[in-house]
């Protein structure tokens, strides 16, 4: 089996570090996709539609408040996309999320959970985005 593709979409390169550092420490192989704001998740979804080849990713790691393009804006895209609708897609969010944003998320299949907030939680996300990745439920909270 190939390495596994998990994709984030996080504008802020400390929480990424962070995320590759929690991968590492699962000692698993795997093959991190960084998109650093809206407009290069937007770009990734029309590439894809062009048939442009890159491995799909298994996961997609989506922060909610990105610069250019809304996380939203982003979801909608990625979930109108036929090659990429299946993909387990986790919304990620500093802070209160509005109910309407909490809604719009879930109706469109997608995982609505916290950022980390330190090193112990970054390694859970990273064991429920390998859990995703191996069409396992996640094993930690997503509220």
């Amino acid at each position: 089996m190939s390495k596994p593709h998990i994709l984030i979409v996080e504008d802020n390169p400390l929480e990424v570090e962070l995320l590759r550092m929690a991968l590492d420490r699962l000692a698993e192989p795997y093959e991190l996709i960084v998109l650093a704001d809206g407009a290069e998740a937007l770009r990734y979804v029309r590439q894809h539609h062009a048939g442009i080849p890159e491995p799909d990713p298994c996961v997609i790691l989506l922060d909610l408040h990105l610069p250019k393009y809304d996380g939203l804006e982003v979801l909608e895209a990625l979930k109108s996309e036929p090659g990429l609708c299946e993909i387990g897609v986790v919304v990620m969010a500093s802070g209160a999320i509005r109910g309407r944003e909490e809604a719009r998320i879930e109706s469109m299949g997608a995982m609505l959970r916290q950022k980390p907030r330190d090193f112990t939680e970054c390694l859970q996300l990273a064991a429920d985005a390998m859990d995703l990745c191996r069409g396992l439920a996640p094993a930690g909270p997503v509220g």
